[in-house]
């Protein structure tokens, strides 16, 4: 299926920094909580993403990530979630992050 680009362009991806990260032992699969800050326009954001298989919460503190940031709050067991982090999977269908390859600032938008 093709999409036109205007509604590429309503997809809001940014990178943001990992501010805070704490295991999510209710969660129904293994997952981490983060709070993720997106520079002043867009500010700190929180989700919950199953990344235990290759990283851990101190591991991913002070990393930048990409994330979709326009998508409605969804809770999450007893958490909240208000942004998508992006990931592809490796081999045997565990996420691996997706992040920029050099420093950039918080809240540049994928274009």
């Amino acid at each position: 299926m093709t999409i036109a680009y205007a509604d590429f362009e309503k997809i809001d991806i940014r990178v943001g920094t990992v501010i805070e990260a704490l295991p999510f032992p209710e969660a129904r699969k293994p997952a981490i909580r983060l709070r993720i800050d997106f520079g002043a326009e867009i500010g700190v954001k929180r989700s919950s993403a199953q990344l235990t298989a290759h990283y851990t919460p101190e591991g991913l503190l002070g990393r930048q990530v990409i994330a979709v940031v326009n998508f409605p709050a969804k809770q999450i067991g007893k958490t909240v979630s208000d942004c998508l982090v992006l990931g592809v999977p490796d081999p045997a269908g565990e996420p691996v992050l997706l992040i920029p390859d050099h420093l950039v600032s918080d809240g540049g938008r994928l274009f």
